[in-house]
């Protein structure tokens, strides 16, 4: 879709293509646009329908343009930025949430951080403001929040009543090194009639430290948004920057760049798939993944300067190069690391016990999953068949045919087989990346264009989409950085997918979907 055909859909009058390795259009509309908007895409239908991405807000004031409320849609034809300038005396905006569930949170946590609330929301209650915070918002321009030094306030959680019901509060804080998340269970002896979360925890205040550091040295915090998807963070960011200010990444470096997210994806799946079958009691499956993965990352320190390759993708290319015998290396540990997995699935998909505690749990509908805006790997395996890297192929992408995995089942078992699919096709990438990695420079130094302007990296990263939406000052610093992880949309989803299961399955269906605390919570 070209863009005189958005205008007439939409109703756009602004629209405009931001210079990108995906297609993003930008626009800006007022609160009738912004609201039709919402409404037409909730109701577009189709194969492919529009998904909401992300939702935040930026304080625009010493430019003139005071607070504004962003939007990102996915559409078929790629992302739509949409932008809104929202009244100075009451800094609201029109409810999303209505049309899509996932904005929900989303609306929440802008309230906390910008002050931007929605107005027809059902649900007011803070999000990542734990009552810890004194002054105003931290995103505003000049607020110097202060912690109040007092114990979090208490939290309404939503109380179910009835004969028979009780509560189980789990968290925040776990009997393990994962990150802290509040579950408040409701249940009928073990049978769950319904699970609601409080996360936030975790709160760093990142999005307000990356107006605090140099564009070209942010991309090492954007990295560490969420530790296990350093490439995919640091690449959306590059990507984001180098739309903003011009820069062409050789071909090289941006091959590199895929070779290193698909060794990130596949590490991620094989703790998974170790993780997943500890849970259900096969410690052989934990035993044999553990290891593949180690070697793997070892590997990667050996041959890409980092075992998570931290710090490798930088503005304008990577800072890490390979020679062939390395290149050797990388594709003859992928052909033994195939034959393992191949003979773990085997076992795997063999294991009654295994498929017993597997199959049916957790189940996740398509047609819920589509209402709730279920994303990434959780998503295709709940019939949501959306892959960046195959619907809006960006370089190397569009030139190696990534074959999507999914399934329509959307319980613990169709999540790992994704996990499975997915860990041979990113194999075969790792080694057509290797055959053909192009020649030249890996790295070129990037120029600040002397002007204001907006940029989005879009990133199709292991556990889903990375957003990094990046606004840059006339004299090259850092307005606005919003990291979006897929989280956002698949933490809700969890709620639902462990309805009428028991409780002992929670530990297995929530590491079926793996979702992350560090990137949500930022």
């Amino acid at each position: 879709m070209d863009a005189p055909r958005l205008l007439r859909t939409l109703g756009l009058t602004t629209l405009q293509r931001l210079p990108a390795p995906l297609p993003v259009w930008h626009a800006r509309t007022d609160a009738l646009g912004w609201a039709h908007v919402a409404r037409s895409l909730a109701d577009a239908g189709g194969p492919r329908p529009p998904r909401l991405v992300s939702l935040w807000g930026v304080d625009r004031r010493a430019g003139g343009d005071g607070h504004v409320a962003c939007v990102t849609y996915a559409l078929a034809e790629g992302l739509l930025w949409l932008e809104l300038q929202v009244h100075a005396d009451v800094p609201s905006f029109p409810d999303l949430a209505h049309h899509f569930p996932a904005a929900a949170r989303m609306q929440r946590a802008m309230a906390d951080l910008s002050g931007l609330r929605a107005h027809g929301d059902a649900d007011h209650r803070p999000w990542l403001q734990h009552g810890l915070w004194a002054g105003a918002p931290p995103l505003q321009q000049g607020a110097a929040p202060v912690p109040t030094g007092t114990l979090p306030a208490d939290y309404p959680f939503v109380r179910v009543e009835g004969e028979g019901v009780h509560e189980i509060a789990v968290g925040p804080v776990h009997a393990g090194i994962i990150e802290p998340g509040h579950f408040r269970f409701s249940v009928v002896g073990e049978k769950v009639l319904r699970l609601e979360q409080h996360l936030g925890y975790v709160h760093k205040g990142i999005e307000r430290r990356f107006t605090e550091l140099s564009p070209l040295q942010a991309h090492r915090l954007a990295g560490r948004v969420s530790g296990d998807s350093t490439v995919a963070y640091a690449w959306a960011y590059c990507m984001a920057l180098e739309s903003c200010w011009g820069v062409n990444v050789p071909a090289r470096a941006l091959a590199l760049r895929a070779l290193m997210l698909e060794r990130e994806r596949v590490a991620n799946h094989l703790g998974d798939l170790g993780a997943l079958g500890n849970d259900a009691a096969l410690a052989f499956g934990l035993t044999q993944f553990s290891r593949l993965r180690e070697d793997w990352q070892r590997l990667s320190g050996q041959t890409l300067g980092h075992r998570f390759m931290m710090d490798a993708v930088v503005p304008g290319g990577v800072a890490v190069d390979l020679s062939p015998p390395q290149c050797d290396e990388l594709r003859l540990q992928c052909d033994a690391v195939e034959v393992d997995v191949r003979r773990l699935r085997q076992v795997y998909d063999e294991h009654a016990g295994l498929q017993d505690r597997f199959m049916t749990t957790g189940r996740v509908s398509p047609e819920l999953a589509a209402q709730l805006g279920l994303a990434g790997l959780a998503g295709r395996a709940s019939g949501q068949a959306f892959d960046l890297r195959s619907d809006q192929p960006w370089a190397p992408y569009d030139t190696l045919q990534v074959q999507k995995a999914g399934s329509d089942i959307g319980d613990v078992a169709a999540r790992v087989a994704v996990r499975f699919d997915e860990v041979f096709e990113s194999l075969r990438l790792i080694r057509q990346l290797c055959d053909g990695l192009p020649p030249g420079p890996a790295r070129t130094e990037p120029l600040p264009p002397g002007r204001g302007a907006i940029g989005a990296g879009w990133v199709e990263g292991w556990r889903g989409e990375v957003l990094v939406a990046l606004e840059t000052t006339a004299d090259g610093c850092i307005l606005r950085c919003h990291a979006h992880d897929p989280s956002w949309q698949n933490w809700p989803v969890l709620e639902h997918a462990i309805m009428g299961n028991i409780v002992p399955d929670f530990p297995l269906i929530n590491k079926s979907f793996n979702l992350s605390y560090s990137g949500h919570d930022l």
